[in-house]
Order: structure tokens, then sequence, then C-alpha cells
């Protein structure tokens, strides 16, 4: 079972580990994340993803258009994403139309399914899924998914939908940043460094 100590030895600030402890623990008795390889590439990864578990939700506001036009395939052209910079429902409302389950742009779907929880959730059809699997209203709360104990929850059952139990258990971390992160790979090197430093806690504190 995972400690507070090990928590905050794999860098995690004493007062979030202290709040998601006892989420992490319940999440990973629910869904065999159970080994210090499962442990420890989940708090890598979604460290990674939530800058330290302390953002369970997508931030959208940027400043740079070429950002923009850098994550996001649907403003490719800086001029087009020019004017999405600081307009972060605006811009959810673009780059999500039509996809994961989303209506149109009109239809603000993409600003109320932006990512929320651990694996940064996204799309109405994906919370539809979530809140399925996990007994909560998340496609009429979507808010939920950004709550500790739902964010945490979503990450574990995205984590072992996602086949990511089996790659941790062979230390493919890469493998898991695809199944996280898509094709992008963003942060492998701090992904790595985080997962590696999670395991040598659990590994070194057991």
């Amino acid at each position: 079972m995972l400690t507070l100590p090990q928590l905050i030895a794999a860098g995690i600030t004493p007062t979030v580990a202290r709040l998601l402890l006892p989420h992490l623990i319940v999440a990973f008795d629910r869904f065999e994340i159970d080994t210090p390889r499962r442990i420890a590439a989940f708090v890598g990864q979604y460290s990674h993803e939530t800058s330290g578990f302390t953002r369970l939700e997508e931030n959208l506001y940027y400043t740079d258009p070429a950002r923009i036009a850098q994550m996001f395939s649907a403003l490719r052209e800086v001029e087009k994403a020019r004017a999405f910079t600081r307009q972060p429902k605006a811009l959810a409302n673009r780059v999500y139309a039509n996809r994961n389950g989303n209506g149109s742009e009109a239809s603000g779907d993409g600003w109320n399914y932006r990512g929320r929880g651990l694996p940064h959730l996204t799309g109405r059809g994906n919370y539809r899924a979530a809140g399925s699997a996990l007994g909560l209203p998340l496609e009429q709360n979507p808010d939920r998914a950004a709550e500790p104990e739902a964010a945490v929850l979503v990450g574990a059952w995205y984590w072992k939908a996602n086949g990511l139990n089996a790659l941790a258990d062979r230390w493919q971390l890469d493998a898991i940043t695809r199944g996280i992160n898509g094709a992008a790979m963003a942060g492998r090197a701090d992904r790595v460094e985080r997962c590696n430093r999670a395991l040598d806690a659990l590994l070194s504190m057991s």
C-alpha cells in the first residue's frame, strides 16, 4: 500500500499528498494498481499531467498564438490562432467541437467537457463512459471530475481501461505516455524522471 512518506518522496508536496492519499488508496485497490511499478508509473505519469496533482482541470488560457497553433491541429495557422489568445472558453469550443461525442462549436460542449481529472478527460462521450463505469454523474455534472476524489477515480479507471497496468509491469513508460498523451509524447523526459523517482521511493521505503 502506498504511504504518505513514499508519496512525498516521489515529489508530491505534503499538503497535496495528504489530500490525495486516501483517494489513491481506494482507487488503487479498485483498479488493481497494486505493485510498485504500477503505482510508480501512475504517480509519475499523472504527476506530470497535473503539475504534481495541483491542476485537476485543463488550462486553456494561452497568450501566444504560436503555442496554440502547436498544440491544436484545428488552429494550425498562427493568424487563425491569434483570435483565441486569452479566450479559453472560445478556444475549447473551437478545438474540441465535433470530437469525442461533443456537439458543434455553438453547443458549448468543448468548454463544458474540457480536460478534467488526472488524465484530463476530454469530450462528452468520454465523460459519459467514465461516469457509467464509476457510477458518477459526470456527463450531467462535468465539474465533478475536477474534484479530488472523482479526479483520482477517473484517472484509475482510465489507467486500467487502457491497459496501462500491463505496460507498467514491463516498465514501458513511452507506451504509457502514448496511452495518456497520444503521439505527441509531450514532456517525455519529465515523465520518465517522475516515474523513476516514484519507483525509487516505493522500493527504498517499502
